[in-house]
């Protein structure tokens, strides 16, 4: 055997010349770089599924809750204004006593002879009371039971839109006052008047469509 045979040749290699056999690398270092890449594609995979669970439980969860609210909001349907409507009764159900408050005589059956051509029941005429009298200082006063304030109050305010309204909780019965006051000149215009009550009657139907509430 050679001084140059390596160790472990067991002479069957032999050097010769300048020229050396050559000698395999071990495939520990491949594989230790495989298991490298291999965890590191694991780790990034857990984090990666990490990320998605807390987004469920936290930020997801907020987004899914507030599409289900924004889809509720856009299904509920506001109360139908014709159930508003149907409260408010014809002229020709309401009682209204006609009393002037002014100075001027004559005032109060003129008044109540208008009304009575335009469908209203009349009921007293004559003089306001010494609680009104030349104490209203506006077109004039709309009194009734507490129960008119959505319902008959409304179909008389038509004939005369710049009185003011009141009700009284303790009043009995149905019957509406109208009180004249230093102001008035003279009813709304029949026209008008015919308009606003149609409108009373058949208000416009933008309520009855669904809303968004959120």
């Amino acid at each position: 055997m050679s001084m140059l045979t390596p160790p472990g040749m067991g002479g069957k290699y032999r050097i010769t010349g300048d020229k050396y056999p050559r000698m395999r690398r071990s495939r520990r270092r491949g594989r230790l770089v495989l298991g490298l890449v291999a965890s590191a594609a694991a780790l990034g995979l857990i984090g990666w599924g990490t990320l998605q669970l807390i987004d469920v439980f936290t930020g997801g969860g907020k987004k899914a809750a507030a599409a289900g609210a924004k889809a509720d909001c856009g299904t509920r349907a506001t109360p139908s204004t014709s159930a508003a409507a149907a409260t408010a009764p014809k002229p020709g159900r309401i009682t209204v006593n006609v009393f002037n408050a002014t100075p001027r005589s004559g005032l109060a059956k003129q008044t109540a002879d208008e009304l009575k051509k335009r469908g209203f029941k009349i009921g007293d005429v004559g003089n306001a009371t010494k609680e009104y009298d030349k104490k209203v200082k506006g077109t004039g006063m709309l009194l009734g039971p507490a129960s008119s304030l959505n319902t008959s109050l409304p179909v008389l305010a038509t004939q005369l839109g710049t009185a003011e309204r009141r009700t009284d909780a303790a009043r009995k019965g149905t019957d509406l006052d109208l009180i004249l006051g230093n102001g008035f000149k003279t009813l709304t215009t029949k026209k008008d008047a015919d308009k606003a009550l149609a409108e009373l009657a058949e208000p416009q139907p933008t309520s009855t469509s669904s809303k968004k509430t959120c």
